[in-house]
């Protein structure tokens, strides 16, 4: 579930995402009238929760950051546990490496081997279809002009692929409940290709050219190579906001939703929040104070 975005602009690299995590619970629905030696329908019912970080930063490595999407966590003996809670035991790792600043390229590979080996640790099986946990991860080598980006998939395409590759490539890379941003920059949701493969007969090797016609007429024509830092950071973020009102009006699962994190990585400043969620108390809630008394009165 959820939203992840990267935007590799010339003025830095943008990672955003955000905070829902959503866990499926099975329950099995009682039926009075079932017969006997039926089986009973099990139910998936989601429950949502709705702060957690999914733009990730490591200690010791201030010019990359990376987003996580997909799966929100990892089934362990002691329970679902996020990527977010990982973290720290993917630091120590770090402490012995001899590099004191990682490539964009090298950080990804060590992500990846990470988590690789945390799936191999916990869910000890190949992954079901939707079922992989997705990085993308950005930022700045030494010494270089501009930024670099990476995308990697646990377990089955673990090896770190270079998004918009090159020091004049400029681009987004997006995924997850992507439909609406889909519609937004392509001018069309992704599944309708698969839908003219599989229901309209389209061979395979004609709908490269199909999705070439339609990139070509439909897409929203962003000057990627142009925007401002700050318009990278507000496409981002409209595009995660839009996504979470539109799955308001859904019955489809809600995945995307909460706070909506945002990162920058340049390469002067190296990586910063620009939007993160802040830890407050009862009173910064509403909760506990006249007002809200009124206020929960009144309703």
């Amino acid at each position: 579930m959820s939203l992840g975005i990267m935007i590799k602009g010339s003025e830095g690299v943008v990672l955003a995402a955000d905070s829902r995590v959503t866990l499926l619970n099975q329950f099995q629905q009682p039926m009075p009238n079932l017969p006997p030696g039926a089986q009973v329908p099990i139910m998936l019912i989601p429950a949502t929760f709705d702060n957690a970080t999914k733009v990730l930063t490591a200690a010791g490595q201030d010019f990359i950051g990376a987003v996580t999407f997909g799966i929100g966590a990892l089934i362990t003996a002691s329970g679902p546990r996020t990527m977010q809670s990982f973290i720290p035991e993917f630091e120590k790792e770090l402490e012995g490496t001899e590099t004191k600043r990682l490539s964009v390229k090298e950080f990804a590979e060590k992500l990846s081997a990470f988590f690789l080996a945390r799936w191999n640790e916990h869910v000890k099986r190949p992954a079901n279809p939707g079922e992989e946990i997705n990085f993308l991860v950005g930022g700045y080598d030494e010494g270089a002009a501009y930024g670099r980006a990476f995308g990697f998939a646990i377990p089955n395409n673990a090896t770190p692929a270079e998004q918009n590759a090159g020091p004049g490539q400029f681009g987004i890379t997006w995924g997850g409940q992507n439909d609406v941003a889909s519609r937004l920059l392509n001018g069309y949701d992704l599944g309708l290709l698969q839908f003219l493969q599989s229901s309209m007969n389209v061979p395979a090797d004609r709908i490269i050219a199909v999705k070439q016609q339609l990139d070509m007429r439909l897409a929203a024509g962003i000057p990627y190579q142009f925007l401002p830092l700050q318009d990278c950071v507000d496409l981002a973020t409209f595009l995660i906001k839009s996504t979470i009102e539109f799955q308001k009006f859904r019955t489809t699962v809600r995945g995307v939703g909460g706070h909506v994190e945002v990162a920058t990585v340049t390469r002067d400043r190296g990586f910063q929040f620009v939007s993160r969620r802040k830890l407050t108390g009862s009173k910064e809630n509403g909760y506990g104070n006249a007002k809200s008394r009124d206020v929960l009165t009144k309703l």
